[in-house]
């Protein structure tokens, strides 16, 4: 995740990086710069495998980001934006699992673990063995547990 954003959490657990985009998942309420919340939602695109890599044009980044902040894409922009809306029967929901859910909760995931990370309540490692992240209590309580798999839209992934 590139930087270049400041970023907090209120007492009541809702993130703030900027005034650019307001979503509420869960009870909480998290602003976003459009920088934070563009990579956020681009990141969580690729780890369920709608898209297969981060590069997007500016059209393609905001029917994405429509998505996630509407729960729809009104007028697409782009041949990804027409994708989605042209198959939404098939990708809204797979195996009962919701997509813009999936994709929210990724978003929210990853604002909550960067600001734990940035205020030093957990620590940071790659595993090579698993090619991904892992958290820990930095004061040597246990690891935080292992991040709940998340649902595959990859045989449903977009392609240019």
């Amino acid at each position: 995740m590139a930087q270049g954003y400041a970023s907090l959490v209120d007492s009541a657990g809702n993130y703030y990086s900027g005034d650019d985009y307001v979503v509420e998942f869960l009870g909480y309420r998290f602003c976003f710069s459009a920088f934070d919340f563009e990579q956020r939602v681009t990141a969580a695109a690729v780890k369920l495998g709608l898209l297969a890599g981060s590069e997007l044009d500016p059209d393609e980044t905001a029917d994405l980001v429509e998505l996630v902040e509407r729960d729809a894409i009104a007028e697409p922009r782009s041949a990804l934006g027409r994708y989605i809306v042209r198959h939404w029967d098939e990708i809204a929901l797979v195996h009962g699992e919701s997509l813009v859910y999936w994709l929210k909760k990724l978003v929210f995931r990853g604002a909550w673990l960067d600001h734990r990370v940035k205020e030093g309540l957990l620590e940071v490692t790659w595993d090579d063995e698993r090619s991904e992240f892992t958290y820990a209590d930095p004061r040597g309580g246990r690891p935080l547990a292992e991040l709940l798999p998340t649902p595959s839209w990859h045989a449903l992934q977009y392609r240019r």
